[in-house]
């Protein structure tokens, strides 16, 4: 195969290309931009595609978890516990808001939160834990609120590269008080531009999300407190609504390209990839592997026109402005063996046993 395996290739995965151009068209001829029908008819579709009472979109992932955390209204000095490997957004949504940050370890199986650290991070200033379901890898959600119960902990559930997954045929972001999303381009559920989303059952964080992200207010000049202006477009909504139609399509896809990496790669000894359980539904943002020699890899590979990436290449804890953390034993010197192979539904199978059997090689 000597074309190039390009890492994604964000023009091929838009579906159904004329109807969202005829779409975006009607949207500009009748100036409908911001607000309105069009947002509230997405945030009801993606409310039931999650099954939660409440959709609040906002301007971008990063928005979803400062806003949600901010609606929890916790006191000054509480504690949140965030896993030390995910993107900044998780971390910063805590500092931002004036809490103190600490970094929990992660599990190698799956690459989330350790329970096991996590029991000894947790204490009487512990007020909430943001569990990242990164890659698409289900987070262990009846473990955590096992551990939760009777505490008074807060539970918010990053979501950003999570659309889909499940745990129990439940979604992710409907197990703790609060669930977050991202639209960005890159995601397996993606705009054409930023976006992003806060999900919930309670009617008084929805509530609070709603004024958060509209100056503190639910209508004009309605303003209860400081808030912020963080709005998904009509552009952005009519798209994802459109995306969201044929999105289980996408999960599909992903899992039948993941099944090939498992299949071709799982017997090499010298390279681990997550351990998956029965009941979880993955969808597979990425397909990411861990070995020693990584970056010896990544140039074989590139010498075959293969493109791979790195998330992330350090753990939070390694940013000077972010705390050092302790016991994170698992997590050290990670991000410099794990690699993302290319995984989404415009691959072909033959291009991910191309890349599997091209990793065969490699170790052999």
């Amino acid at each position: 195969m000597s074309k190039k395996i390009k890492f994604t290739n964000l023009y091929k995965l838009i579906p159904e290309k004329k109807k969202i151009l005829k779409k975006i068209d009607i949207i500009i001829k009748k100036s409908q931009f911001i607000g309105g029908d069009i947002i509230s008819s997405f945030e009801k579709k993606f409310s039931k595609f999650v099954n939660s009472k409440y959709t609040v979109s906002v301007g971008n992932g990063t928005d979803a978890l400062e806003i949600s955390v901010a609606s929890l209204e916790l006191k000054k000095g509480s504690e949140v516990i965030v896993p030390v490997n995910t993107w900044i957004s998780t971390a910063e949504a805590v500092t931002n808001n004036g809490l103190k940050l600490v970094f929990c370890d992660i599990n190698l199986d799956n690459y989330s939160l350790c329970l096991k650290d996590l029991k000894k991070k947790i204490n009487s200033k512990t007020r909430a834990i943001i569990p990242v379901h990164l890659y698409g890898i289900p987070s262990d959600m009846i473990g955590l609120k096992k551990i939760c119960k009777n505490k008074n902990i807060k539970i918010i559930e990053d979501c950003a590269q999570a659309h889909g997954t499940r745990i129990n045929k439940k979604h992710v972001g409907t197990f703790g008080d609060i669930g977050t999303f991202s639209f960005f381009p890159g995601k397996n559920l993606g705009g054409f531009g930023d976006g992003g989303a806060i999900v919930t059952n309670s009617k008084k964080i929805y509530e609070k999300c709603l004024r958060y992200r509209n100056h503190g207010a639910l209508k004009k000049y309605d303003h209860n407190f400081s808030g912020r202006n963080s709005r998904l477009d009509c552009i952005q909504a009519a798209v994802l609504e459109i995306k969201l139609r044929s999105y289980p399509n996408v999960v599909k896809k992903r899992n039948q390209l993941a099944n090939i990496y498992f299949k071709e790669l799982s017997k090499i000894k010298k390279l681990d990839l997550i351990k998956k359980r029965k009941k979880n539904i993955y969808s597979f943002h990425q397909f990411v592997i861990r070995l020693k020699n990584r970056d010896k890899l990544i140039k074989f590979l590139k010498k075959s026109n293969i493109d791979t990436m790195i998330h992330y290449p350090y753990m939070l804890n390694e940013l000077k402005f972010f705390p050092s953390g302790k016991n994170l034993n698992n997590s050290y010197k990670l991000g410099k063996k794990i690699l993302s192979l290319p995984i989404s539904e415009e691959h072909k199978p033959s291009e991910i046993y191309f890349v599997s059997r091209k990793i065969q090689s490699f170790f052999k």
